[in-house]
């Protein structure tokens, strides 16, 4: 048995592995990908599916495309005492380290709640930080709507008798577009074509992992949310407004739904995958999440990977 379909027992076994994880997911995104995998005895102890792309001769390790995290993941034991969870996940992710292929060039984004700093500077890794917000879905719903901004909360009161919410895989050439024509007025392109979205969309629904929330009016779709799931959480996955449209209240509208929806399905948190733009943040921040940083290790020991980035500047 290879490692590759060894991993896919693991998957088929552990439905609290992180969608971005998942062999589908992988083989929807990238297609040529590999894994670590650790044990200890019989046990499996760990995995870290990687995939290794190939630019101008350089080999880089960096998260696919529409995968938000990657990384080693740990399997802890369920009799592990508290005080030895650190030093359990630190020898699992050295042994997985150990097994990776030696890339010149790394940009990989890891789960957040990973903390073993150490062993990346270890490995002459950078590492520098990003943010998400994490709704913890173990409140009740009249708590998590009171733990909103009160402007956050009379729109989507407003929203909800404005709008007619339902999950809609037809709209996904809509959220394409809706998203293309918004990146574009700030200036940024899509890293991605309609075909690799369809493509996972497509295995996303083949392992009933996700929704395509969308708020309609008069028939028309003002807004979009693709939401996507594992085990234990829900993810709030791409989105964007109609720019024709003139509500701004859509999207809360939607978010407001998918957080729900992710409850009644016994999700342990709703991350909303936090952006670094200042508008986003704020609007994220309001619906009362808590703040989570996540690594992003970092190499770059290429010069012509130098120079390549130089001139990007």
């Amino acid at each position: 048995m290879t490692a590759k379909q060894l991993y896919k027992a693991i998957c088929a076994q552990s439905p609290d592995l992180p969608v971005f994880l998942q062999y589908w997911w992988l083989d929807a995104v990238v297609g040529k990908w590999d894994v670590a995998i650790s044990m200890k005895g019989q046990a499996i102890t760990g995995v870290w599916p990687y995939a290794i792309q190939n630019r101008l001769r350089v080999e880089m390790l960096r998260n696919p495309p529409l995968t938000a995290y990657l990384g080693p993941h740990v399997f802890f034991p369920e009799d592990i005492k508290e005080s030895n969870r650190d030093n359990f996940e630190h020898e699992v992710i050295t042994q997985l380290i150990d097994q990776l292929p030696n890339c010149d060039v790394w940009k990989l984004s890891v789960q957040p709640g990973l903390k073993q700093a150490g062993i990346f500077k270890d490995y002459e890794l950078a590492i520098t930080v990003q943010q998400t917000f994490l709704i913890d879905l173990n409140e009740t719903e009249e708590v998590l709507f009171s733990n909103m901004k009160e402007p956050l909360r009379r729109n989507i009161r407003a929203a909800e008798k404005e709008f007619e919410i339902s999950d809609d895989p037809n709209c996904l050439d809509a959220l394409f577009r809706f998203q293309k024509v918004t990146l574009e007025d700030k200036g940024t392109e899509q890293h991605y074509d309609f075909e690799q979205v369809n493509r996972l969309f497509d295995a996303c629904r083949i392992h009933n992992s996700t929704a395509l929330w969308v708020a309609k009016k008069e028939g028309v779709a003002q807004a979009v949310i693709w939401n996507v799931w594992d085990g234990e959480r829900s993810y709030y996955f791409m989105g964007a407004k109609n720019p024709e449209a003139d509500s701004y209240r859509a999207m809360s509208a939607l978010l407001w739904h998918s957080i729900k929806e992710a409850k009644k399905r016994g999700n342990r948190f709703f991350d909303l995958e936090g952006s670094m733009d200042p508008g986003v943040e704020r609007f994220f921040r309001s619906f009362g999440g808590k703040r989570e940083l996540y690594m992003v290790l970092k190499k770059n020991q290429s010069l012509l990977w130098r120079l390549i980035e130089m001139v990007k500047k």
